[in-house]
C-alpha cells in the first residue's frame, strides 16, 4: 500500500545519507591531503639536507657527512628509511644499493615505490657540485602514514555516524511533525460513530488537504440528505399505510356488528384478524426500519421521562388485555432515561404486545420502571410460557418464533434488541421470581 509518510522518509533520508557519505570523503579528503602533504614535505627536505652534504672530490661526487646525521636521518622508530646517493653515469655513491634509479626532476617530485618488498614513498633530487651532477634519493615506508590514516579514520567515523543518525532522526520528527494534521483528521474520523455525519472542522487542516477534506463533507451532506430523505419516506409511508389500513379495520368492524350468516360472518372473521395482522407487521416493518442505525439518530436523543412515555404507551393495550381477560398492571416510578421518544415508543409497544400475545388467557402481564445504577430499568412480566434459556439469544434475531400457535412475524424482539442497541441499553431475559412466564429488562445506562 503506498503510503505518503514512506515516501517522504525515502526521498528525504535517501539525499540526506548520500549528502553525508559526501561530506566523510570530503571532511576525510580535507584531513588526509595535509598530512600527505607534510610527510613528503618531510621526505623533500631530508633529501634536500642529504644533497647539501654532496660534494665533488678528486673529479668525482662524494658524501661528506657525519655517521651522526646519518644515524638522525635513519633513526625513525616506527618507518625504515633508504637513501643513495649516484652520479650522472647511475654509480652508487653512498646509501643503499636497493634503491631504485630515477630521473631527477627539478621540484623534487615525490612518488610511490618498492623497496625490499615494502610500500615506499620516495623522492629524487638532484645535486650539482662543481662539475659533477647526479642524484639524491630518499625512500620511507608507510607505516606512519598508515598510523595517521587509521586515526582519521577513527576519528571522523563515530563523528559521521552521529551526525547521520542525528539527521535522519531530524528527518524523522520532521516527516512526523508534518503529517501530525492528518493523523488529527484520520483520528477524528475513526473516533466517530456510524451516525454522525457532522463535517469535519477544516480549522486544523492543512491547505493541500484542504480539497480532500471539502469533498468528503460533500459526500457527508448527501449522506445526510439521503438519511434524512429515507426518514421522511419513512414517515410518509407510514401515514398513507395506517390510515386506509384503520379505516378498513373500522368498515370490517361495522359489518361485523350487522346481522350476518354464519358463512359471511366467518369470512368477516378472517377478514378482521388478517387486517390486524397487517396492521401490526406494517407497524413492526417500520418500527425495524426507524430502528436500523442512521446518521440523524443522536440529533433526536433527548432527555425525556420513562414513566410517563410507560403511561402513555400502555393505553393503547388495555382493549387489547381485556379482550384475553389479562390483568394488566403497571409500577411506573419516575426514571429518567436519554433517547430517541419514537424508537423507545416502538420498543415498549413491541413488548408489551409480545407480552399479551403470548400470555394466555386469565393471565397476567406488569410493566415496570425504576432508577437503577445510574440510569433507568424497564421490565416487563408476563405469566406465559416463558421462553427456554437455551433459546433466549435466538429469539432476538428476525423472523425466529417459539412456536407457530402465536400469530406473528417474528421480528418483535429484534425490533426492541435494535432499538436498545442504538441507546446503548442492554436486554435482558429472565424467569420471575414466581418461576412461571418471561422477565424482559432493558437497562439504560446513565
Amino acid at each position: 500500500m503506498d503510503s505518503i509518510r514512506l515516501r517522504l522518509l525515502k526521498w528525504l533520508i535517501g539525499p540526506v545519507l548520500l549528502l553525508n557519505l559526501a561530506g566523510v570523503a570530503l571532511s576525510y579528503a580535507l584531513a588526509w591531503i595535509p598530512a600527505q602533504i607534510a610527510f613528503d614535505q618531510s621526505l623533500s627536505d631530508a633529501a634536500a639536507m642529504l644533497g647539501a652534504h654532496v660534494s665533488e672530490r678528486e673529479g668525482r661526487l662524494v658524501l661528506d657527512w657525519p655517521a651522526a646525521a646519518e644515524r638522525a636521518l635513519r633513526g625513525d622508530n616506527l618507518d625504515q628509511v633508504y637513501f643513495s646517493v649516484r652520479d650522472s653515469h647511475g654509480q652508487l655513491v653512498a646509501g643503499d644499493a636497493v634503491l631504485p634509479i630515477l630521473p631527477a626532476r627539478a621540484g623534487a617530485p615525490v612518488a610511490d615505490g618498492v623497496v625490499a618488498r615494502n610500500p615506499v614513498r620516495l623522492v629524487a633530487l638532484p645535486v650539482v657540485s662543481g662539475q659533477q651532477q647526479g642524484i639524491v634519493v630518499v625512500a620511507k615506508t608507510l607505516r606512519k602514514r598508515g598510523q595517521a590514516r587509521t586515526a582519521i579514520v577513527r576519528a571522523m567515523l563515530p563523528l559521521a555516524a552521529v551526525f547521520t543518525l542525528a539527521s535522519i532522526g531530524l528527518v524523522w520528527f520532521s516527516v512526523t511533525n508534518g503529517l501530525s494534521p492528518l493523523h488529527r483528521v484520520r483520528a477524528g474520523i475513526q473516533a466517530r460513530g456510524a451516525e454522525d455525519v457532522s463535517p469535519i472542522p477544516a480549522g486544523d487542516v492543512p491547505l493541500e488537504v484542504m480539497p480532500m477534506v471539502h469533498s468528503f463533507n460533500g459526500l457527508l451532506e448527501r449522506v445526510r440528505e439521503g438519511a434524512q430523505a429515507q426518514q421522511d419516506f419513512l414517515a410518509n409511508v407510514a401515514h398513507q399505510l395506517r390510515t386506509p389500513l384503520a379505516g378498513m379495520r373500522t368498515q370490517i368492524e361495522l359489518l361485523a356488528a350487522q346481522e350476518r350468516s354464519p358463512a359471511a360472518a366467518s369470512s368477516l372473521a378472517m377478514m378482521q384478524a388478517a387486517t390486524e395482522r397487517m396492521i401490526r407487521q406494517v407497524n413492526q416493518l417500520l418500527a425495524l426500519a426507524r430502528a436500523e442505525p442512521g446518521p440523524l439518530r443522536k440529533t433526536r436523543m433527548e432527555r425525556l421521562s420513562l414513566d410517563q412515555l410507560l403511561e402513555e404507551s400502555i393505553q393503547n393495550f388495555v382493549e387489547q388485555a381485556l379482550r384475553k381477560d389479562i390483568d394488566l398492571g403497571f409500577d411506573l416510578r419516575p426514571t429518567k432515561v436519554t433517547g430517541d421518544r419514537f424508537l423507545l415508543r416502538d420498543l415498549v409497544d413491541n413488548l408489551v404486545d409480545n407480552a399479551i400475545r403470548y400470555t394466555p388467557a386469565k393471565g397476567s402481564v406488569t410493566v415496570s420502571c425504576f432508577p437503577h445504577l445510574g440510569g433507568g430499568m424497564l421490565t416487563v412480566e408476563d405469566s406465559g410460557p416463558g421462553i427456554p434459556p437455551a433459546k433466549r439469544s435466538a429469539v432476538f434475531q428476525r423472523f425466529q418464533r417459539l412456536d407457530e400457535k402465536t400469530t406473528g412475524s417474528g421480528i418483535g424482539l429484534a425490533i426492541v434488541r435494535d432499538i436498545a442497541t442504538a441507546h446503548g441499553a442492554s436486554v435482558a431475559i429472565d424467569t420471575p421470581t414466581s418461576g412461571q412466564g418471561a422477565l424482559f429488562s432493558v437497562y439504560f445506562p446513565s
